[in-house]
């Protein structure tokens, strides 16, 4: 249960998450999941409370940075990391995915991220699982959950692999209005925070993923999840589709790739917010040759990082809301590695200062939570106890949150977490991973070539 004990950080620098510079020599104070006092204040509640017999621990963290915890606004918990579209459809079992959503999900407090959205999960594993973690059966970050991710029979980034009707992996694919919107209602009834589209999809024959929804359908989700208090995110990977989708009332646009002026101008006046996902595309461009990765889309993957950052920064300064969301879950993105990575996008790519990147990360992730913005995500009196103190200056370089040694304390909900364990780790469970019998064809040429790569 979390504790009720006082909790003192005292003479920080204090990042509060909403942009404003540095405050230095700050004291914070909270209990339990809940912020008492900034500043001068914090210190004359902690007086107060201590001279009434209130408990108090006070840790002196002079020198060092205290923030709010990170919010992932695009994670898949329930994943396990797959390295291939075949180990995420076919190499999973409801019972074993949610043994590996419980092992994994405490990583993500070791690096800092006090809050995530799983936007769409396998089978229907993530409402329980943040229901578990609310429980204390688990232990983890605040989390909000979809379920599975709508698609159209055109299928979304799987290709064929996708079913034309039913539901495999993280997809429930439907095949006209009607489905659409009893669907909706169902995953809402069954536990859905958010309901996720897949408005966009990858084709034979077609470059880029295709729109494969019209603004109609696409209405007929956000219409009926609205109606029930219910927001509605979307994967769009195209400028068209971020258009389409922005129209049609989406709260939360994944990606944006492409976004053109059309897009840009929907997205600001339907007042959707927008989360880019550079991370898994930057991973692969950058480190993918380092773990066997195919390079064929390393140039397509930059490309689409490039002519999606610059229209990043100008719904950024026409008043959109940009949301920090690494899609960690897959072996590019493994979880507890790389949820702060899209900070340092943000900055080197999108030209955000540290600290707009910083409250993308934070204050802006209450929308992620479904939860009022100033209520988590910043340090104020009255919000969440989500905290971290870093020993080194993310105002300065936002890179320094992505090493776990640069945090000394995180608080989750009020509680510290204990960053002396060791890192947890596991072997494959069976047949969770594609068996290969090779990586190349054993062509007799290959087999009768000498080592320096000349037939006999």
């Amino acid at each position: 249960m979390p504790s009720t004990e006082l909790v003192l950080l005292q003479g920080g620098t204090l990042i509060d998450g909403s942009g404003a510079p540095p405050k230095p020599n700050t004291d914070l104070l909270f209990s339990g999941d809940c912020i008492l006092g900034v500043g001068a204040e914090a210190t004359q509640v902690a007086q107060t409370a201590t001279e009434q017999g209130s408990a108090l621990r006070t840790h002196d963290v002079s020198g060092r940075i205290v923030m709010p915890g990170l919010i992932d606004a695009h994670c898949h918990i329930t994943f396990g990391e797959p390295s291939s579209n075949d180990e995420l459809f076919f190499h999973r079992q409801p019972s074993t995915a949610m043994l590996l959503a419980a092992f994994n999900v405490p990583k993500l407090l070791r690096a800092g991220v006090t809050g995530f959205l799983d936007a769409d999960c396998i089978f229907d594993l993530g409402p329980a699982l943040r229901d578990g973690i609310n429980a204390g059966v688990v232990e983890g970050p605040r989390m909000a959950s979809g379920m599975n991710a709508l698609l159209t029979s055109a299928g979304g980034t799987a290709g064929r692999l996708i079913p034309d009707s039913g539901t495999l992996g993280y997809a429930q694919v439907v095949g006209n209005r009607d489905e659409m919107v009893r669907l909706t209602r169902q995953q809402i009834k069954y536990g859905a925070d958010w309901i996720k589209i897949h408005v966009t999809g990858s084709l034979p024959n077609q470059t880029g993923e295709a729109t494969v929804w019209s603004l109609d359908e696409l209405r007929a989700v956000t219409e009926t999840a609205h109606a029930l208090n219910t927001p509605v995110l979307a994967h769009c990977r195209s400028a068209h589709s971020t258009r389409l989708a922005a129209q049609a009332g989406v709260d939360l646009i994944l990606h944006g790739s492409f976004m053109d002026e059309p897009a840009l101008e929907a997205v600001v006046e339907g007042g959707a917010a927008l989360a880019p996902t550079f991370t898994f595309l930057a991973n692969l461009a950058d480190y993918g040759s380092k773990v066997g990765a195919g390079t064929t889309q390393v140039d397509l993957f930059r490309g689409e990082i490039q002519a999606t950052a610059a229209m990043m920064l100008r719904a950024h300064q026409a008043g959109v809301r940009l949301l920090c969301g690494s899609e960690s879950g897959f072996s590019l993105t493994p979880y507890g590695h790389w949820h702060a990575r899209e900070l340092e996008l943000f900055v080197s790519q999108i030209g955000l200062s540290p600290l707009e990147a910083i409250t993308c990360a934070t204050r802006n992730g209450a929308l992620a939570l479904r939860m009022q913005e100033g209520s988590v995500g910043v340090l104020a009196k009255g919000a969440a106890a989500d905290v971290l103190v870093v020993n080194a200056n993310p105002a300065v370089d936002v890179s320094v949150l992505g090493n776990r040694a640069n945090l000394d304390y995180v608080f989750s909900r009020g509680v510290s977490v204990d960053l002396t364990a060791p890192w947890p780790t596991r072997v494959a469970l069976p047949g969770e991973q594609v068996g290969r019998w090779s990586e190349q064809l054993l062509t007799r040429d290959r087999a009768e070539a000498n080592d320096s790569g000349t037939t006999k």
